[in-house]
């Protein structure tokens, strides 16, 4: 009986286990079976450099979804991002790329806007701020091209 109710204890320990493991695995991946919590939205920017696929959509410092697709359509780089079900984006909102510290990942952060009208479902966000190329400017800095125009006596 003793062998017996060890092989129990283990079998639900390992059957526990994997149900925890395709619990994580789902949540992760993002997988979701009984609809979708979020919609998508489009930005289209002059540069993405460097805003990849699963990358924050923040506001106010508030992570409200994640970048879905970065893609070529008409020489501009189209962004689509998955915004979460609960947050309406205004129609005058603004999407910028930033950066997290000096060289960290890139994300996109929306400013809110003050408009009464909202952005539907497959929107588009029509202000966009492509991001800052910190590399010409410290290329600028360095080679000091940035005084050229400014005479000092």
């Amino acid at each position: 009986m003793d062998k017996r109710g060890l092989e129990l204890g283990v079998g639900l320990f390992l059957l526990v286990g994997l149900a925890c493991l395709a619990y994580l695995s789902f949540h992760l991946g993002h997988v979701r079976f009984f609809g979708s919590r979020d919609y998508e939205v489009h930005a289209r920017f002059a540069s993405v450099a460097g805003l990849k696929p699963k990358s924050l959509v923040t506001m106010a410092g508030v992570n409200i979804g994640d970048v879905k697709r970065v893609q070529l359509k008409d020489g501009q780089a189209e962004v689509t991002l998955r915004i979460n079900r609960d947050v309406r984006l205004e129609e005058d909102v603004i999407a910028s790329i930033k950066t997290m510290g000096v060289i960290g990942d890139k994300y996109v952060s929306i400013s809110p806007g003050a408009s009464d009208h909202y952005i539907e479902p497959g929107g588009v966000i029509r202000d966009t701020q492509p991001p800052l190329d910190i590399e010409s400017l410290l290329g600028r800095f360095i080679f000091g091209s940035m005084n050229q125009g400014s005479k000092e006596p």
